[in-house]
């Protein structure tokens, strides 16, 4: 398989107000966002050429700028238009949006009151994050070493791109040992997620899922409970010891990437993808196509 560089593709990418040629998309190497990781993102998935949850996903983009200290300087309404018009420009159907914003380059040093806020979004054709075959075996998750930070370490409830370092680390290691992602404990030692999207766990025919008070509360996650209680399925969100393992029949992910993916494996501990996690991986398809 070729691999694309991202910056040297055909097509177009929104940057501060104006479409502009895919490669001419550049920031200078002494940017702020760069250095000091003042940047903040969202995921984002279109099907059948409709956006998907455009409206949480805008929201929320605008509320991590604000934990991060700076205000995205377009409106909601402004930023839903400029998703709809990239993805109509790069003629998309099915695929990928990627909202971006940062701090700029006018000035070098922790402090940064004076910098000029930027924004992108670009959108690509994008298949399932999972292969087909991981998702019907379920995917084999290693436990990471790294643990997501408390609330006051870090902006935990932002979707802030520094945050993201770590899950790259324990993603690496667990793809180098065989597995296709990682389970990540809190820094209470709870079970947190997994390194892009949030886990939920049937015990004894409900569904468990742990409380976000320090990682993302992802809107796939909200989808899929409001699912499941259409199924009359309980869900309670709480906090999950990692030796609660052992009273899960199934396992899975969800997430705008994820999507809803089975997991088969954790550790050396084994799950089957059974009936529950079908009619939610069912239903969420459905949904997004509607």
């Amino acid at each position: 398989m070729t691999l694309i560089p991202f910056d040297d593709r055909d097509g177009f990418i929104w940057m501060d107000g104006k479409i502009i040629p895919w490669r001419d998309a550049k920031i200078h190497v002494l940017t702020h966002g760069l250095h000091y990781g003042s940047c903040v993102f969202e995921g984002v998935r279109a099907y059948g050429g409709k956006i998907f949850k455009l409206r949480e996903h805008s929201e929320r983009l605008i509320k991590s700028g604000e934990l991060l200290g700076f205000t995205i300087p377009y409106s909601l309404e402004q930023l839903e238009q400029a998703q709809r018009d990239i993805l109509a420009k790069q003629n998309i159907q099915n695929g990928y949006l990627r909202p971006v914003a940062w701090r700029g380059s006018e000035m070098m040093a922790i402090s940064a009151q004076k910098t000029k806020i930027h924004v992108a979004i670009a959108s690509w054709e994008w298949p399932s994050y999972f292969s087909k075959d991981a998702k019907e075996r379920g995917l084999k998750l290693q436990l990471s070493k790294w643990a997501r930070p408390a609330p006051n370490m870090a902006p935990t409830a932002s979707k802030a791109a520094g945050l993201y370092m770590i899950c790259t680390l324990s993603k690496h290691t667990a793809e180098a040992a065989g597995f296709d992602d990682a389970l990540m404990l809190d820094y209470r030692g709870l079970i947190a997620e997994a390194t892009g999207a949030n886990m939920f766990f049937v015990m004894n025919g409900e569904l468990h899922t742990p409380t976000p008070d320090c990682f993302l509360d992802g809107i796939t996650r909200r989808t899929v409970m409001e699912l499941a209680k259409k199924r009359g399925i309980k869900v309670i969100e709480r906090h999950i010891k990692l030796e609660e393992l052992a009273q899960a029949t199934e396992v899975f992910l969800v997430g705008t990437a994820a999507e809803v993916t089975p997991i088969g494996l954790i550790g050396e501990q084994a799950f089957t993808v059974g009936e529950i996690t079908k009619q939610l991986m069912d239903d969420y398809s459905k949904l997004v196509l509607s």
